[in-house]
């Protein structure tokens, strides 16, 4: 029976699988991306630049990958003993966490774009620029880029923060069920 309607206490190897390699690659994109944009021009940070850019794309096409599977297979229903109000800022909270995985790649497509600098995923697959070259744009776009990777950043600490207090203050199996090695 497809797992999306029915009730399974724990996530798939596959949900547990995306969930923390987009961790580990969002984690290095924000990195890598406050590092290299204070660096001077040079080589080096062309480069950094380049990475950033293949990798974000990657993630993009993963929250593709990851969404496509939670559609078809349901997630482990919220700890029942959570209020209302919480469970409901738990479903605004993934939701945001999502949308910033598809919004924050395409700001930054978007800005290369207008900054006239091509985006080529893997250094061999030019994607098409999505907006002409537009100098003002293109710094209005990097502003929002670096806006919307804090709120990330401020979202994804709320995420851990959230994980931590369901397993050590309410004792619950939240964090536990989505262990890769469980």
């Amino acid at each position: 029976m497809n797992n999306r309607f029915t009730d399974n206490p724990r996530y798939t190897a596959t949900a547990k699988g995306l969930h923390w390699l987009m961790a580990l690659m969002i984690f290095g994109l924000l990195a890598l991306g406050f590092y290299m944009t204070d660096l001077p021009l040079s080589p080096q940070k062309l480069q950094y630049y380049s990475w950033h850019k293949w990798a974000g794309m990657s993630v993009f096409a993963l929250v593709w990958l990851r969404l496509a599977w939670r559609i078809t297979h349901r997630p482990p229903a919220l700890s029942d003993r959570l209020s209302p109000a919480m469970q409901w800022a738990a479903h605004v909270g993934h939701f945001l966490l999502y949308a910033l995985m598809v919004v924050i790649p395409v700001s930054g497509w978007l800005m290369s774009s207008a900054k006239g600098v091509p985006t080529v995923w893997f250094g061999v697959l030019p994607l098409p620029d999505l907006v002409g070259k537009d100098k003002e744009l293109g710094d209005n776009l990097a502003e929002l880029h670096e806006a919307l990777n804090v709120g990330l950043l401020l979202l994804i600490s709320g995420h851990a923060l959230a994980a931590l207090w369901h397993h050590f203050a309410h004792r619950d199996d939240t964090l536990r069920r989505m262990l890769p090695w469980r």
